[in-house]
């Protein structure tokens, strides 16, 4: 994952941990407080959230245990398309130009520019250089974009 990334889950990890994890702990025992817990609505959602915010904790832990992280900014790739890498496309069919990152899973946000790693599109750009042609097989068919430039930030 980038930089980035990690601190976004990082930053999502903290909050979990040292806001929502003990509102959630205090909300139990309110609902606690309120008497007969079997027909408690309020105890079982807030049962409910503690065991999602538990499980996302677990799995944030795990991903950033287990995560590369890589600076954009440091690569040395040379005009490569890799990981990290933003590039700038232009559609040989419309001329319209896009720019994305290539990014990992859990941070891909088209909406940002930032595609998923495992996406067609990034799988068709992995490995080529500028002034290249990427061919990319779209649901719509099959799509050729010519790479007007490739950067590492």
């Amino acid at each position: 994952m980038t930089r980035r990334g990690a601190e976004q889950l990082h930053a999502e990890l903290h909050r979990l941990k040292t806001v929502d994890r003990p509102a959630v702990i205090e909300a139990i025992a309110e609902a606690r407080s309120q008497g007969d817990l079997s027909e408690n609505a309020e105890y079982d959602a807030a049962k409910n959230r503690q065991g999602f915010i538990e499980g996302r904790i677990q799995e944030l832990e795990a991903k950033l245990a287990s995560a590369q992280v890589i600076d954009p900014a440091q690569l040395q790739a040379n005009g490569l398309v890799v990981f990290g890498a933003t590039v700038t496309l232009e559609d040989e069919d419309s001329g319209q130009r896009s720019t994305y990152q290539i990014v990992g899973e859990d941070e891909a946000d088209l909406k940002q520019g930032r595609i998923n790693i495992n996406s067609p599109i990034a799988r068709a750009l992995i490995g080529k250089r500028e002034g290249d042609v990427a061919e990319v097989q779209a649901p719509g068919g099959l799509r050729c974009y010519d790479i007007v430039t490739v950067e590492y930030k």
